[in-house]
């Protein structure tokens, strides 16, 4: 059977913006007026992070194992969510080598809690903070997230398979 060293996956998440929640991004509770609608604390950044290393594994996303009808997970931490993700990895052999982070929004700015976010992740899933890579851009006024009804996270990690970093 074919294992390959490195393994390569993408996660995509949006959340609407809704009134009387608070903002929470990668762990970090950010000052907004407004917080993200979800069933968890909708933190799309954790979310987004969770697919990634869920599709980089061949595993399923994180619907399936934190299905929003089950109310144990109903306001839920995302950092519980991506401790658990981070378990189910690691007993599959694999170690996140990397992340790379970006946030669509037109507001909030997060430049000035990108690294309390970098340091949250690196925590979690036991990196470095240069392992761990976030920005932020905006779509120009244009779609929903343009328009700032919510925001969207992309993420690409890079897992390595344990048992093969020692062999040469």
């Amino acid at each position: 059977m074919r294992k390959l060293k490195f393994r390569v996956g993408t996660g995509f998440d949006f959340h609407p913006f809704e009134d009387g929640k608070r903002l929470v991004l990668g762990g970090i509770e950010i000052p907004y007026h407004r917080g993200l609608k979800g069933h968890s604390d909708a933190d799309a950044l954790l979310h987004a992070v969770a697919d990634a290393m869920l599709g980089a594994a061949g595993l399923k996303d994180i619907g399936i194992y934190f299905p929003d009808t089950e109310t144990r997970f109903h306001n839920i931490s995302s950092l519980l969510i991506l401790e658990k993700v981070f378990r189910i990895i690691r007993e599959k052999g694999f170690e996140v080598g990397n992340i790379d982070v970006t946030v669509l929004a037109e507001e909030p700015k997060i430049q000035l809690h990108v690294e309390a976010i970098k340091a949250s992740l690196a925590q979690v899933l036991h990196l470095q903070s240069d392992e761990v890579g976030i920005k932020a851009t905006t779509m120009e006024g244009l779609g929903c997230v343009g328009r700032a009804e919510g925001l969207a996270v992309q993420v690409v990690v890079l897992l390595v398979r344990r048992e093969l970093e020692n062999q040469s």
